[in-house]
């Protein structure tokens, strides 16, 4: 998008829903698989997973200084306690 034509920080967030929930916020690691960046600047990329739920999180990419970024791809993985489905129910 046309904000990765400016200079300085800059932030793109993307907000990711689970298929199932989990019990507890699961860990989360992301990492970028595929980049458009151009090469006649530094190579400035930052990708994290924030704000993580038992339902979901945020991918953030940022990016700083003079960095031209046309496109990102962001894998995405999550290990986490999924709700107990064996059938037992207490009553």
């Amino acid at each position: 998008g046309a904000m990765w034509r400016g200079e300085g920080p800059r932030q793109s967030r993307e907000t990711v829903a689970f298929d199932t929930a989990y019990v507890n916020p699961p860990h989360v690691q992301v990492s970028i698989s595929m980049w458009d960046i151009s090469n006649s600047t530094n190579i400035r990329a930052d990708v994290q997973a924030e704000n993580i739920t038992t339902t979901g999180f945020e991918i953030v990419f940022r990016t700083w200084a003079d960095t031209q970024v046309a496109r990102v791809r962001v894998a995405w993985t999550s290990f986490g306690e999924l709700p107990n489905d064996d059938g037992w129910e207490l009553y």
